[in-house]
């Protein structure tokens, strides 16, 4: 039986496109508590200013994170205490909707839909496909 390899989401595969990338990176603080993989869309803690996976609504603790402004640009491990991250801020960008990892409780197509128009006044454009 053959072996079938399957390799992890490149940079390339999340941003199709950047228009200026000294102008729509940041380096930011990622809550601790969790691993990070590249795409996924963050949103920033209004307390902290710290960023963590944008849930679908307003969650105790993480208030202001249920908006998405943010997607990680590399896996990032936080488990044990908060670490920094280089994210796409701000546009004119676009990102491959395949490529993104949403929260867990963003799972209609609805929610889905509003974290790109949340991202999407960032600059940040989603493509489908």
């Amino acid at each position: 039986m053959p072996t079938v390899m399957t390799a992890a989401p490149t940079l390339g595969d999340l941003v199709k496109h950047d228009a200026n990338p000294e102008y729509s990176r940041e380096i930011v603080t990622l809550k601790a508590g969790q691993e990070y993989p590249a795409g996924a869309v963050l949103g920033k803690i209004t307390a902290s200013g710290e960023y963590t996976l944008a849930p679908a609504t307003e969650t105790v603790g993480i208030e202001g994170a249920e908006v998405a402004c943010a997607v990680l640009l590399e896996n990032v491990v936080a488990t044990a205490a908060e670490a920094d991250g280089l994210v796409l801020a701000r546009g004119m960008s676009i990102v491959a909707e395949g490529a993104l990892t949403l929260h867990a409780s963003v799972d209609t197509a609805l929610e889905r839909e509003l974290k790109n128009q949340q991202l999407a006044a960032y600059g940040i454009v989603v493509r489908h496909g």
